[in-house]
């Protein structure tokens, strides 16, 4: 097994991570202060990460991407994780389910966001349905050769900026052993569409200026031309595309939390206390050797799980236990870092605190913990017959 990177994949981490310094660090206390991104600092860092040809970084060639390989992207984004969510989010990420777009679909949605000339947001959480999709209120119904949307989407990152949204709604049900089983589509929804709004959502105290936003949908008609893959498809579409994306959240907690590590280590190196360094203490440098050791750790399972991907192997479950893992190890070295710091770790001069209230969304969103436990545990006992 290779554990080291290649010297291209070494340029791709010093690229990003300079960008990241450079571009982003910098803009931080003024979104923490404001909880909001000044539209011109997010149009030239867009601008910027187009000029270096990082835009769309997970997306083909075939379409204008840079072509990257999971490997490769999931460096990009454990580089990103070490700065503010809400600035990096300029640095465009594209859904990849937009690779779902056929014909006229491709030259409205997919090919102006691979180039960075429209912003997208996913839309599938509901405020009464959480991690449970198939338990999604928001519905659309045939009504002559259209289909009329009605319902609510809430804690929908990103649709603060987008031009278009991908929303999954139900478009009918089948009766099953197992009760009513509901039929989901995914459509593309302009901003601005009749019967489509935007607004604010609620305020976090995880990823300040990084708004969760509410869609409501009031006899939204759309046509078929609108529908992204096949009618009642939407389940298919998110299994061929979505569920790699919880490799970003582990890869954005590894880097986070190594931005993390390194104000500790650095603190604990020159921090005096009774005569001595405080990292000469075993109280402390016992708290840096488990910090570092599970990051790695985590960073290991996060890049291993990646690199499936691209050997074609199946990874739902090393991708569940990355997800799992990193956000977990986020929170706990989050923790010890301000214990570390003391008193100083909770004071608004050192962005730790920061850092401790990003970290709780992590076992949240993407699906929480508890699901991705679920998930392993039926990635292992199904083939022995104990998970249907």
């Amino acid at each position: 097994m290779q554990f080291g990177l290649t010297e291209e994949q070494e340029m791709i981490v010093s690229t990003v991570r300079n960008f990241v310094e450079k571009e982003i660090y910098p803009h931080e206390d003024v979104v923490e202060r404001t909880g909001e991104v000044p539209p011109e600092i997010g149009a030239a860092i867009r601008e910027k990460c187009i000029g270096i040809g990082f835009y769309a970084a997970n997306f083909p060639e075939s379409v204008g991407g840079p072509g990257l390989s999971h490997l490769e992207f999931a460096l990009v984004e454990r580089e990103l994780g070490r700065g503010s969510l809400a600035l990096t989010h300029f640095f465009g990420r594209p859904q990849n389910i937009l690779m779902a777009c056929e014909g006229e679909q491709r030259e409205r949605y997919l090919l102006p966001a691979v180039r960075g000339e429209r912003m997208d947001a996913l839309a599938m959480t509901e405020p009464d349905a959480g991690s449970d999709v198939r338990g999604m209120k928001c519905a659309a119904r045939r009504d002559g050769g259209d289909w009329v949307v009605n319902g609510t989407k809430h804690f929908i990152s990103g649709a603060d900026h987008a031009d278009f949204v991908i929303v999954f709604v139900a478009t009918g049900e089948d009766q099953t052993p197992k009760g009513l089983k509901k039929r989901i589509t995914a459509f593309l929804v302009d901003r601005g569409h009749p019967g489509f709004t935007i607004r604010h959502g609620y305020n976090s105290v995880s990823h300040r200026g990084y708004k969760n936003m509410v869609l409501e949908f009031d006899d939204c008609r759309l046509p078929d031309a609108q529908v992204l893959g096949a009618i009642d498809g939407g389940f298919a579409v998110m299994n061929e595309w979505l569920y790699a994306t919880r490799i970003t959240v582990a890869t954005m907690c590894v880097g986070r939390a190594r931005r993390v590590f390194d104000l500790a280590l650095g603190y604990a190196a020159e921090r005096r206390q009774f005569g001595q360094q405080i990292g000469k203490f075993q109280g402390v440098s016992f708290q840096i050797a488990d910090m570092i050791t599970e990051i790695d750790a985590a960073d290991l399972l996060t890049l291993s799980a990646a690199a499936r991907l691209d050997a074609g192997l199946p990874a739902n479950r090393e991708i569940a236990s990355a997800k799992l893992y990193a956000s977990e190890m986020l929170a706990r070295v989050t923790d010890a870092a301000i214990q570390i710091h003391g008193g100083m770790g909770l004071m608004d001069d050192l962005p730790l605190a920061r850092f401790w209230r990003d970290a709780r969304v992590e076992r949240i969103w993407d699906g929480t913990s508890e699901i991705q436990r679920h998930i392993i545990g039926r990635e292992l006992l199904r083939p022995l017959g104990g998970r249907s």
